[in-house]
């Protein structure tokens, strides 16, 4: 081979050796997800967090209970109110400076999930119970609880009925989608007692079953059966159990995935607690303020820790919910307490410095 044939064959092989590492480098050098086989994926806009969603809307669609008397109520005026309701216009409050920003969106039982699901609602505030399934199957975190209660029976007075034995054989009105359904079974079925469920969709018609005649007690949380009764043509007639049947904490829901908005509804919660174990109610809130030494007081009420804009409100919220809305007791006793037909007592739900549940975390 001459000499000048194998300086061609010697530049040849350099070159494809130099071809061949830039390539290998330029490959190298490209991310793992810019290759040809991978293409970079696009960047993806930020979900909007519930709080930006009601702030641009200019209200929170609160879900509510239209048909229980001192909870939910639709009034004749057209007008919602009740111990929910209350704890609807408190977060309004806690959010806007106002306990008017709320649109009120009635729901029943089997309706209220799937609302909450969807995102029709911002939160539900409806005589709800927190279970292990609804809280891990659901896609809800539960609130602190604002309302402890347990199931009851109402019978008629003249029925015989003094126990749940004695309703052997008999049937029992209850609403559809409920713990009270499961938990009627659960008890019927634990103490060997044979009766016949009948299921309706709404407290409506659960209880207009009931007064008809169709069924032979009516069952739900025993709250509720103070409430419906007082809506009987004659209340006097019929009488609640004492038996107990269950243990229903109820409180407010929101979806699972926002923990801002999660966090400002519990605290909503927690400031109606605080604010009736510190003594401040909506009469003398302004003079606490006025004259607030108490660090704890001076946090509570916006004078001092940024407490607000830690959840991303302004810093007077607590004192918003107490001014326009009230402490927890003012809450209770307004809806169902001692000037009320309901008369309900305290119990579980007093302050934990008077021997209830309700205890709040401190505000620092």
């Amino acid at each position: 081979m001459s000499r000048k044939l194998l300086i061609v064959l010697a530049v040849l092989i350099l070159s494809v050796l130099v071809l061949g590492a830039c390539a290998s480098n330029t490959t190298a050098d490209k991310p793992a997800e810019q290759t040809a086989s991978e293409p970079a994926p696009q960047e993806q806009p930020a979900t909007k967090s519930t709080l930006d969603v009601v702030k641009e809307r200019g209200k929170i669609i609160c879900g509510v209970n239209q048909a229980v008397p001192g909870f939910g109520f639709l009034q004749s005026d057209g007008s919602f109110a009740g111990f929910d309701i209350d704890f609807c216009k408190a977060l309004s409050a806690a959010v806007f400076g106002d306990t008017s920003k709320v649109e009120y969106r009635p729901l029943n039982a089997k309706q209220r999930f799937t609302a909450l699901q969807g995102g029709e609602i911002d939160v539900l505030i409806r005589n709800t119970t927190w279970t292990l399934t609804r809280d891990t199957e659901l896609g809800a975190n539960f609130a602190p609880t604002t309302f402890y209660d347990g199931q009851g029976i109402t019978v008629r007075k003249d029925s015989g009925v003094n126990t749940l034995e004695d309703l052997a054989g008999g049937s029992i009105c209850v609403a559809a989608g409920t713990t009270t359904e499961l938990n009627l079974a659960d008890q019927m079925a634990a103490r060997g007692i044979d009766y016949t469920p009948v299921v309706f969709e709404t407290a409506d018609e659960t209880t207009g079953a009931y007064l008809d005649g169709r069924c032979d007690a009516y069952t739900t949380d025993k709250s509720g059966l103070v409430a419906r009764m007082s809506l009987f043509p004659n209340p006097e007639e019929h009488k609640i159990l004492d038996e107990t049947l269950s243990k229903e904490p109820l409180g407010p829901v929101v979806r699972q995935g926002d923990d801002q908005w999660f966090d400002i509804v519990k605290w909503v919660v927690f400031a109606t607690f605080t604010g009736e174990e510190m003594n401040i109610n909506s009469q003398n809130v302004d003079d606490a303020k006025a004259n607030a030494t108490d660090p704890n007081v001076r946090k509570l009420l916006g004078l001092e820790g940024d407490m607000g804009q830690k959840l991303g409100l302004s810093n007077d919220w607590a004192y918003n919910i107490i001014k326009m809305v009230g402490n927890y007791a003012e809450i209770y006793d307004r809806n169902l307490g001692p000037d009320t037909v309901f008369n309900l007592a305290r119990g579980l739900n007093a302050s934990w410095v008077d021997g209830g549940l309700l205890y709040a975390p401190p505000i620092r």
